[in-house]
């Protein structure tokens, strides 16, 4: 499968993600800058985490204005694979291809630490081969992670299997207590009905090499090699 991971100005985990699909997964990547209006034959599309253009005015509204994101719409609309990390999945929301929204953290401070995860649907590609009783442990590092979105949102996304993972505790229990910014129903990840566009605010390229002593992330990706490339 050959990948294409965008760098905004501002992004600060393009390498991190670059790294983690062509070293440790052996997969082929394209450099794609956010003027590129050529997608340059990639399958699946990648924006990583950062701070794109500052985050001035929201997180993403600026970097969904670029001239690659055009192309990243069209991509995702005619079913192509695309999956936003962080700051990916904020500009993935400001662009409609998913929905809500990622408000600031309810206690208005950046967070970076460790979390646990639990898949919230076994039925997207991202999650198919996870265990549904584990708790992945992933980092996070956002000021802007909260997930919103009106009541009818939240009833879709869970009435279509479309939560793809809730913050829960290391026994993999989900409450208010683990809950690290607010989100609704402990949202830490969604997708699209089509299944083809994923967001998430935790970092798997960054628990996905045995030298940081965490791969939990790779099960993550490895199970999007196995069943994106099989659609």
């Amino acid at each position: 499968m050959k990948f294409g991971v965008v760098t905004f100005p501002g992004s600060n985990c393009d390498q991190d993600m670059i790294y983690v699909l062509e070293d440790i997964l052996g997969q082929e990547v394209e450099r794609l800058w956010h003027k590129d209006t050529d997608l340059k034959g990639v399958d699946f599309v990648v924006l990583p985490g950062g701070f794109s253009y500052g985050d001035y005015l929201r997180s993403g509204a600026i970097a969904k204005l670029s001239p690659i994101m055009g192309e990243v719409i069209k991509h995702a609309n005619a079913g192509g694979y695309v999956l936003g990390i962080c700051n990916g999945f904020q500009i993935l929301t400001e662009s409609g291809l998913l929905e809500g929204a990622l408000l600031h953290n309810d206690n208005q401070k950046f967070i970076c630490k460790n979390v646990y995860l639990k898949p919230g649907s076994m039925n997207t590609a991202i999650t198919k081969d996870l265990d549904p009783d584990k708790a992945y442990k992933i980092p996070i590092a956002h000021g802007e992670g909260r997930f919103y979105g009106s009541d009818d949102v939240i009833e879709k996304l869970e009435a279509n299997e479309q939560i793809l993972f809730r913050y829960c505790t290391e026994d993999g229990a989900v409450s208010d207590e683990v809950n690290p910014n607010g989100s609704l129903e402990n949202i830490a990840g969604i997708t699209n009905e089509k299944r083809n566009v994923f967001g998430m605010m935790p970092h798997p390229e960054r628990a996905a090499d045995a030298e940081l002593a965490n791969e939990d992330g790779r099960a993550m990706f490895e199970s999007l090699l196995k069943h994106c490339t099989q659609n």
